[in-house]
């Protein structure tokens, strides 16, 4: 099987998704090019952020999929941020009809991180303290306790413009609390609880 996926991230998707594939599909080899040749593979790449991916990125993937002609799987890795699950998908089969674009004998795949990729490394109740000491810690808990409830049902903050906004922040609060760091340019503490955010992300789909 060779897979070829299209991640939205610049930074965080690249270095992450790697570790978790490593759990999720063991047996496929990370290929450094989408040319190069492999029974049981997969190529990621980013699509350098949104718009981007729609407009630039994924139809250039696509062209280079049909020109190699091996591939069995084409992954779209997008966030839905402000919009359902179904309101993305639907934009992107739109985008895909609009512009005529077709796989052949690929089989596509939209993956929505619901809402960002935040939103799914909060799932790992690990990294939550039981009796947090930073008091906005706790009033993020106060609002909407992810160590019991589902991450991608957060609503936003009133004090954050957007859903992602705030679930990045909650997220850097919790590895904060635990003397530990986060950012989408170094995500390095978030692969040793990688294992537990498939799990959980997994039982939630």
């Amino acid at each position: 099987m060779k897979i070829y996926f299209l991640v939205e991230g610049r930074r965080t998707e690249p270095r992450i998704y790697p570790f978790w594939l490593s759990y999720l599909l063991p047996e496929l080899t990370r290929l450094q090019s989408f040319d190069e040749s492999c029974l049981n593979g997969y190529f990621l790449f980013s699509g350098f952020g949104y718009p981007h991916l729609l407009d630039k990125t994924m139809p250039n993937s696509i062209d280079d999929i049909n020109n190699i002609g091996d591939y069995d799987y084409f992954v779209l890795v997008i966030d839905a941020e402000e919009l359902s699950v179904e309101e993305r998908i639907e934009e992107v089969n739109l985008f895909i009809e609009k512009k005529g674009l077709s796989l052949g004998k690929t089989k596509i795949a939209i993956l929505i991180q619901n809402r960002c990729i935040e939103t799914w490394l909060l799932g790992n109740r690990k990294i939550i303290s039981s009796q947090p000491e930073d008091e906005t810690l706790r009033e993020y808990l106060d609002f909407y306790n992810v160590k019991e409830l589902d991450p991608e049902s957060l609503e936003k903050h009133p004090d954050f413009e957007t859903h992602a906004q705030f679930h990045e922040s909650y997220l850097k609060k919790l590895f904060s609390e635990k003397g530990l760091s986060y950012s989408k340019k170094h995500p390095r503490h978030a692969f040793c609880t990688g294992q537990n955010v498939i799990t959980r992300v997994s039982s939630a789909s």
